[in-house]
């Protein structure tokens, strides 16, 4: 068996001109550093090899020169598909400038891509795309003017749309290990994540093409155990042992113990977030957070709710995801973003958006740049700046529930935190909520016609998708409404029952979410009288938001009703309550149960007009709902 193990520039030299190369990592993570540098290197000094197509699924690259930055060189590629390019502006300015042809299709479908390339199929299958820029109905993934081939077809099949995205066979896999030994058998040990290296090694090895992988050591073959390896010495034609330079675990961390998942952290230790625009929109969106629900958390101000949800001692009643294959743990972030500290699993990325792409996540908190009247949100394209979507299509067009996340407006915005309100020192430059998004990166009337819901967190208020327009729900105490709400967007939100955020929000002391959420104050909410005969319930500023929070004020009352002789009579404090629209008909049902099983006479009381009329709506199919204004009324019924 010959020894596979050659130098970077012998590496380089087996790629030849109009090659389709593939390349592994996430951000920092698993990008084969030194095999990018000796193949840039060759091309700069040589000319050779010239008019690459370069596929790659997560963007790999530190918005600098390392990673994919490295190909940014004139002549190199000629054609680029990739699933995010936020973090390579040199290869984003060769897309914009319209030097390459290029394409961006959702991160969780190139992943797909390289599995059926695997497997021999024409291309992938899916819903993934549809409605958004990628559909062919739109833009087709296509950056520029000079990108002509449809690599994105729309298909009807079993009476449903889908998109039907091409394979096409890759000549050479650039992909990046632990250990090796001579015979190219890999290991991924120090790795912080595994990502798609089998599938790509596999589409390459299958297309007929080659596949070179960077280690950081080789040892003496068959010392390597057989369930450690990722990459078998089958499919492995070139082994690089890299400098250690250019093999740090990420971009921002040379090595750590705790992102391999053999070690694990005081997670309790960490010092909470200051009280910025950053954590007061992190804070309200980890009120949307489902106990013991599976949960997607994106880059950039996502990444606060799991600060958030740290302070307030809610992981472990978590689930906390990373589309690169994280599951459970607490993603890191910054150039660290993919890694995670106290993982339950690292599994392949495609696996991953197996899961999200049928439904797994419970919510996906994600960012939003732009949202647009009817619902849609913009995060990858803005004029001459190409952001790309990455897994933002997979993730938010699947998640059970979604909150977009961000500040009202941008650039120059300056605010602060004065005595529990909010203070708009100077507004921002630019308006977030406009008449229409510049690109659809997630469809406000697909999610619309699927019912799913979803929110807009911000700073100063929170907005709600409903089947007739975008509603505003609640503003931060000290923001002026028209002032510094209605008069900074392009359109007129609905506006029918607008409360106030939550004031604990705007505190610097932790909020005691764990109460909320883990509805820990349950039985001093819902209490029998003494003497048995009445029973009380208040629901003064809770949230009832999905069938678990149902649940559980079912099995509170019928506790204390179920072994009772005879009928109640309760009475029910709905001031402040939220319920939410995606359970108010189980609730309403839930509530005409308890009566039938339970109640003798219900007397409520609310002091919105709003919710008054909502009670009326939910409770009175079969029956008169006595909903009162005040809490002496409904006493003295």
């Amino acid at each position: 068996m010959k020894n596979k193990i050659v130098s970077p520039e012998a590496a380089a030299a087996l790629i030849r001109s109009g090659d389709t190369v593939t390349t592994s990592g996430f951000v920092g993570i698993g990008v084969p550093e030194a095999l990018l540098k000796a193949l840039a290197a060759r091309y700069a000094e040589s000319g050779d090899p010239a008019g690459l197509t370069l596929l790659f699924a997560a963007g790999q690259g530190d918005g600098k020169d390392k990673g994919l930055n490295r190909l940014g060189q004139e002549g190199l590629l000629s054609r680029v598909i990739g699933g995010h390019w936020g973090l390579i502006p040199k290869l984003a300015r060769l897309a914009v400038d319209g030097k390459i042809e290029a394409y961006n299709l959702p991160q969780g479908v190139i992943s797909h891509l390289f599995r059926d390339i695997a497997a021999g199929k024409p291309g992938t299958l899916t819903h993934v795309g549809l409605g958004t820029f990628v559909d062919p109905d739109l833009d087709g993934g296509k950056i520029n003017g000079v990108t002509r081939d449809d690599l994105v077809t729309r298909i009807d099949i079993l009476g449903e749309t889908r998109l039907f995205y091409r394979a096409m066979p890759i000549d050479v896999a650039l992909l990046r290990g632990t250990t090796a030994d001579a015979a190219g058998n890999v290991t991924m040990e120090k790795e912080a994540l595994t990502i798609d290296n089998l599938a790509q090694a596999m589409a390459a090895k299958n297309s007929g093409g080659i596949v070179i992988v960077q280690v950081e050591r080789v040892v003496a073959g068959g010392t390597l155990n057989p369930r450690d390896v990722q990459i078998p010495g089958a499919l492995v034609d070139a082994v690089v042992v890299a400098d250690p330079a250019d093999h740090m675990q990420t971009y921002g961390t040379a090595y750590s113990h705790t992102f391999t998942g053999r070690y694990r952290s005081d997670m309790d230790a960490s010092a909470p977030m200051p009280l910025s625009a950053r954590k007061i929109i992190a804070r309200r969106a980890a009120f949307e957070l489902p106990i013991n629900g599976v949960v997607n958390l994106g880059i950039g101000m996502p990444e606060g709710v799991a600060a958030v949800a740290a302070e307030e001692k809610l992981l472990r009643h978590l689930t906390l995801t990373a589309e690169p294959g994280v599951i459970g743990g607490l993603p890191a972030s910054g150039l660290d973003f993919g890694a995670a500290n106290n993982t339950d699993a690292i599994v392949a990325q495609n696996q991953q958006f197996d899961f999200y792409d049928g439904g797994g996540l419970d919510i996906a908190i994600l960012g939003m740049a732009e949202v647009g009247a009817d619902g849609s949100v913009n995060v990858s394209r803005f004029g001459p700046r190409l952001a790309g979507a990455g897994g933002f299509i997979n993730i938010s067009q699947n998640a059970r529930k979604v909150v977009f996340t961000g500040t009202f407006t941008s650039v120059a915005l300056d605010l602060a935190v004065m005595d529990g309100a909010l203070q708009i020192r100077t507004e921002g430059k630019v308006r977030k909520f406009v008449d229409r998004v510049e690109q659809v990166t997630f469809s406000g009337p697909r999610a619309r016609a699927a019912h799913q819901p979803v929110l807009y967190v911000t700073e100063r208020c929170v907005f709600r998708l409903q089947p007739d327009g975008i509603a505003l729900i609640e503003v931060a105490p000290g923001v002026d409404l028209q002032r510094d709400i209605l008069d900074q967007m392009a359109f007129a939100p609905i506006m029918e029952d607008v409360g106030e955020m939550e004031p604990r929000i705007f505190c610097e002391d932790p909020m005691g979410l764990d109460v909320d959420l883990l509805h820990l104050d349950l039985n001093s909410r819902i209490t029998l009288d003494p003497a048995g005969e009445t029973l009380f319930i208040n629901f003064e500023k809770m949230r009832l938001r999905d069938d678990n929070d149902l649940r559980l004020i079912r099995d509170r009352v019928t506790a204390l009703c179920g072994p009772l002789p005879a009928k109640v009579n309760a009475v029910v404090n709905y001031d402040g309550t939220q319920i939410y629209p995606e359970v108010e008909d189980a609730y309403g049902a839930m509530v005409l149960d308890l009566e039938d099983r339970f109640y003798r006479q219900t007397t409520r009381y609310s002091g919105s007009a709003f919710m008054r009329l909502k009670l009326g709506r939910l409770l009175s199919r079969d029956r008169e709902a006595h909903i009162f204004e005040r809490p002496e009324d409904a006493r003295t019924d």
